[in-house]
């Protein structure tokens, strides 16, 4: 038997753009013979299904079903494909929960607390052979002194939105006076701002997905981009940063940091896929956990259809896997 599956995209954030592309990625790799797939979009306007012969179709929420020429269509679970929120932050996870209806991304309280950068340091900054960047964590309803910050933390900068993704709303502060401006900017995107550290080093980017009851560490990507860090511009724009999948590190660095990444899936209480960004500095020494992102982009350009191909499998393989070991 089909299973029926919904195909959530859009959302409410800037993100909305890349959540259309990842979900016509999702889209042209689920196995048709498998699964009957309608994809939904989500907006600020409501929640539509839009068939290509007809006018769109209004989203029942009560069931999270919709009706076509009569004929009330449920859904077997739901691929969430919307980065930001409210696919990544906690809150669709909640109602499909309310709903008892499964959905291929980490459940509610993963998601939320993944989503706030500074709670997820919290969390793992005890995993064994990890490091975080020093940082403060500022709320937009709570005074902050420019000079405690300065004196506490050391230059250059990372300013970014606490609860943001595809580093919107995010710079690089290298002298002290720019300082201010930055966390104006970041406040723009979010109500709490996470300054941290920079830290020198390589980046990388990794996928870590279960599948067959099994921890899969993909192939990591290592980042490297002519701007001052990997922007939304950079992610985003083909040939803007130069990805290199798989990196190119020793084996005991390769085992070293898919431990690591592990113990974060295992940590966080993930499932389905997630993306863990990381720098290692020195001499490939010291792993900085950089963020995690529970829903990962899939569009032609993304790390993680990059990854699977470079671990020889095929996308309509993994998206059918990770449909069975998360919906079932």
């Amino acid at each position: 038997m089909k299973k029926t599956i919904a195909l959530l995209t859009g959302g409410t954030t800037g993100e909305w753009v890349v959540s259309v592309k990842s979900a016509a990625t999702i889209a042209h790799h689920l196995d048709a013979d498998k699964y009957d797939v309608y994809k939904i979009m989500l907006t600020q306007q409501g929640w539509f299904y839009e068939p290509a012969d007809s006018v769109k179709i209004e989203v029942d929420r009560n069931d999270f079903s919709i009706t076509i020429k009569g004929r009330k269509v449920m859904f077997d679970g739901v691929y969430i494909a919307i980065h930001g929120s409210p696919g990544e932050d906690g809150k669709l996870q909640g109602y499909f929960d309310m709903l008892g209806i499964p959905y291929t991304t980490c459940d509610a309280l993963t998601s939320a607390i993944s989503m706030n950068k500074g709670y997820t340091k919290a969390i793992v900054q005890n995993i064994d052979k990890l490091h975080v960047a020093k940082s403060v964590q500022l709320f937009d309803h709570t005074p902050y002194s420019l000079e405690n910050i300065k004196s506490s933390l050391k230059l250059p900068l990372f300013i970014k939105p606490n609860n943001g993704g595809s580093s919107i709303g995010m710079s690089k502060v290298t002298n002290q006076f720019d300082l201010k401006g930055a966390i104006e900017k970041a406040f723009k995107e979010d109500k709490q701002v996470l300054i941290e550290e920079f830290i020198s080093g390589r980046e990388f980017s990794v996928g870590v997905v279960k599948l067959d009851g099994k921890i899969t560490v993909l192939p990591i990507t290592e980042v490297e981009t002519g701007k001052d860090f990997f922007d939304f511009e950079a992610k985003y724009t083909p040939g803007m940063a130069k990805e290199t999948t798989p990196a190119n590190l020793n084996a005991v660095t390769r085992d070293r940091v898919a431990e690591i990444v592990k113990n974060v899936y295992l940590v966080l209480n993930c499932r389905g896929v997630v993306r863990i960004d990381f720098i290692l500095s020195g001499t490939e020494e010291a792993f900085y956990f950089i963020e995690i992102n529970t829903i990962p982009g899939q569009t032609a350009t993304s790390f993680i259809p990059q990854q699977v191909a470079a671990m020889g499998m095929k996308l309509n393989d993994f998206y059918t896997k990770l449909v069975k070991e998360t919906i079932g």
